[in-house]
């Protein structure tokens, strides 16, 4: 197999720029902002921005990829805590303020975007922790016996739109109506449900669809 050649030095100087310009650009925008405006955050052309991501799912990937990676470690320490319904909690809460503080990572969390291979790994395992962190709470009989783990990404998701509709005006809205959620779910709350829940599959196209 041969190893790709190492960047020239001003090639990584470049890429350094972009990565960083898109960290920015996308927290404070989103992920749908032009390309054009982070290759003006990084002061290069927007030919060199394609020269070293062609699409935009691979700067993405580049901006974002440790992000996702930072969640699945807080997904492990969450598994990790001694009291499960403390670790469900807390790792939500944990979701919500990164969410919160990077509107980037916060569409992130509820879209799917093509040429993004780590961040789908990534994804793919902190859903398996997910679901530990689930089963461990409601083998506790703390957490309401008919959530199930998809529930979690729509969860997330109403979360997002409370985030999104009120970050200029009250930035820690969101807690408030987390606090609600929360109470909501233990299993002492808990009273029969009007329908059953979405598949994975049925979960994994509404995200399709959100994204676009």
């Amino acid at each position: 197999m041969t190893k790709a050649k190492p960047l020239r030095r001003d090639a990584q100087r470049n890429r350094g720029l972009l990565v960083a310009a898109a960290r920015r650009v996308f927290a404070a925008r989103g992920l749908d902002v032009p390309l054009e405006d982070i290759a003006k955050e990084a002061a290069v052309s927007i030919g060199t921005l394609y020269n070293r991501f062609p699409t935009r799912g691979t700067l993405v990937e580049a901006a974002l990829a440790d992000k996702v990676a930072d969640m699945v470690a807080q997904a492990e320490a969450a598994v990790a805590m001694a009291d499960p319904w403390e670790g469900f909690a807390w790792f939500l809460a944990q979701c919500c303020a990164t969410q919160a503080a990077d509107r980037g990572y916060n569409e992130l969390c509820v879209r799917v975007l093509p040429d993004t291979p780590e961040i789908d790994r990534l994804k793919a395992q902190g859903h398996g922790l997910v679901q530990v962190i689930v089963d461990r709470a409601q083998r506790a009989g703390q957490l309401r016996a008919d959530f199930h783990d998809g529930d979690f990404a729509f969860v997330l998701w109403s979360t997002t739109t409370i985030i999104e509709a009120t970050a200029s005006t009250s930035p820690d809205a969101w807690r408030r109506y987390l606090a609600f959620l929360l109470d909501g779910l233990r299993a002492a709350a808990a009273h029969p449900l009007p329908g059953p829940p979405l598949s994975q599959d049925e979960v994994a196209e509404a995200m399709r669809t959100h994204g676009g």
